[in-house]
């Protein structure tokens, strides 16, 4: 009788585990590896081809990035970023590392289109240089004129809304944002982004879990 109790807990451990989320930072990659952070454990490496003890493959390395198996499914990871995957996981997240200076600096998309973010909790709005709104298909013309005071005074700016913006594995909707009529080196990924975030900062990381 205890050894089918005992069996029955194991199994019941086992079934829990395996509908825990898997939650994937990809903090490096290095010749055929890649350097990992699964579940908030610690940081491993796992060849292409291996498998670690969680569960998570490691399918290809791309540039800027790594296909990884999780669950049976092909899922890609950008540097910097992580992105959780399980039955019926309700909420997305991203986790993001800082960079040497401390900034969160991470690849996302605007209306499908690549940019490159600069997390500003600092910044009201999603704010874009001319170029980078040309790229993704905004048309100023249809937005709202108006000013923004920068570091080197106000430059005139256009109010807009994003048709989508994508992070991670986040993608949100119809998100209020700034054109300025001059071009930026990155996209100011501002409050009208991150107001929709659960943000937790754990020292180097940084990880946003969207609430709606």
């Amino acid at each position: 009788m205890a050894r089918e109790r005992r069996c029955l807990v194991l199994l019941l451990c086992a079934l829990s585990f395996g509908a825990l989320a898997a939650d994937i930072a990809l903090v490096g990659l290095l010749p055929g590896k890649a350097l990992v952070v699964i579940d908030d454990g610690k940081r491993q490496t796992i060849a292409v081809g291996a498998t670690t003890p969680e569960g998570v493959k490691l399918l290809a390395l791309e540039s800027g990035g790594a296909v990884f198996e999780i669950a049976g499914k092909s899922r890609r990871v950008a540097l910097g970023q992580s992105i959780v995957s399980a039955p019926g996981a309700e909420r997305p997240a991203t986790t993001m590392i800082a960079d040497s200076r401390g900034h969160f600096v991470v690849p996302g998309s605007i209306n499908g289109v690549p940019m490159r973010f600069l997390v500003d909790t600092g910044a009201t709005f999603i704010s874009l240089g001319a170029a980078d709104a040309r790229r993704a298909r905004i048309d100023v013309a249809k937005g709202t004129p108006g000013t923004s005071m920068t570091a080197n005074g106000p430059v005139r700016v256009w109010l807009v809304r994003l048709e989508s913006v994508k992070l991670g594995g986040i993608t949100l909707r119809d998100v209020d944002a700034s054109v300025h009529e001059q071009d930026m080196p990155v996209v100011l990924l501002g409050m009208s982004f991150l107001n929709r975030m659960e943000i937790h900062r754990d020292g180097s990381s940084m990880t946003l879990t969207q609430r709606y």
